[in-house]
C-alpha cells in the first residue's frame, strides 16, 4: 500500500493555500450537507458528518458556516439538493482514476469532467471500469518527527490498524473504514499529530509515469481538483519526486 501518501500529499498542499480558502469552504460546505442529509445532524453519531467538520475547522471556517450548512443538510435551512455520483476513466499511458463529485446538476457536472478528461490524454469510461482496481480504506499519515515508530506502530496496530508503512519522511497507517476513528482516536489520545486524515481509496497497483505522461497527469489531477463539483479524485499513478517538482507546481 505505500506510495499512497506522496499523490495526496499534492491535495494537502494545494488546500492550504489561502488564495483557495473560497473554493475548498465550498467543497466542504457540500460535504457537510450531504453528511448531515445522509446521517444525521447529531456529530456524535455521524462519522462522515465528523470527518466534514473536523475538516471545516481545520481550515478555520466560522462555526457559525458549519451550523447553517448542518442545518440545511438535515432541512431545517433551505438550500440547494446535491447528489453524489462517481465517474471512472483513465489518464495518460492507462492510469485509472476515480472522480467523486457532488453536485446540484448532473448533467453539466458529467459533461465537464468528460472534457477535462479529453483535454489532458485521458478517457471517461464506464462505471466499474477501473473501480475494481481499489479498496476503500481509512489512511493517516504521521510525520516521522512526531515520534518514535515502535510507540506509533503499537498504538496504531492495538487499536486495530490492518497495516503500518515507514515512508522517507512519514509513517502511513491504513485501517478498514470501520476502524478508521478508533485508530485515528488512539493517536491522538496520545497528543501525536497527525498530518493527514481521511477515509480514500487505496489503489492494488501503481502505473509509473515520467516525462510527457507525468507532466499531462498532474494537470489532469489539477484541474479535476480544481472544479467546484469534484469532491475527490483517487487515481494509481506513481511519479518520482523529481517529476512531481517538476511538473506539479
Amino acid at each position: 500500500m505505500s506510495g499512497h501518501n506522496k499523490w495526496a500529499s499534492i491535495k494537502h498542499k494545494k488546500a492550504a493555500t489561502d488564495a483557495k480558502r473560497g473554493k475548498i469552504f465550498t467543497k466542504i460546505i457540500r460535504e457537510i450537507v450531504v453528511a448531515a442529509k445522509e446521517g444525521g445532524g447529531v456529530i456524535e453519531n455521524n462519522a462522515r458528518l465528523r470527518k466534514a467538520v473536523d475538516d471545516a475547522r481545520e481550515a478555520n471556517m466560522p462555526q457559525d458556516n458549519i451550523k447553517k450548512a448542518i442545518q440545511r443538510g438535515t432541512g431545517e435551512l433551505p438550500g440547494a439538493v446535491y447528489e453524489e455520483n462517481t465517474y471512472e476513466g483513465y489518464g495518460p499511458a492507462g492510469v485509472a482514476l476515480i472522480v467523486e463529485t457532488t453536485t446540484d446538476n448532473k448533467n453539466r457536472t458529467a459533461s465537464e469532467i468528460r472534457k477535462i478528461f479529453s483535454k489532458h490524454s485521458g478517457s471517461m469510461g464506464e462505471s466499474g471500469c477501473v473501480g475494481w482496481m481499489f479498496s476503500k480504506k481509512g489512511f493517516i499519515a504521521i510525520d516521522k518527527s512526531a515520534g518514535d515508530e515502535d510507540t506509533i506502530m503499537t498504538i496504531a496496530l492495538e487499536a486495530g490498524a490492518e497495516d503500518f508503512v515507514a515512508e522517507d519522511d512519514s509513517y502511513e497507517i491504513y485501517t478498514t473504514t470501520n476502524d478508521f476513528n478508533a485508530v485515528l482516536d488512539a493517536i491522538k489520545a496520545k497528543n501525536i499529530p497527525v498530518a493527514e486524515s481521511e477515509i480514500t481509496m487505496i489503489p492494488q497497483t501503481y502505473v509509473k509515469l515520467e516525462g510527457d505522461n507525468a507532466e499531462h497527469m498532474l494537470k489532469l489531477l489539477d484541474e479535476l481538483e480544481e472544479h467546484d463539483d469534484v469532491k475527490d479524485v483517487y487515481s494509481n499513478f506513481d511519479i518520482s519526486k523529481e517529476d512531481m517538482e517538476k511538473y506539479g507546481a
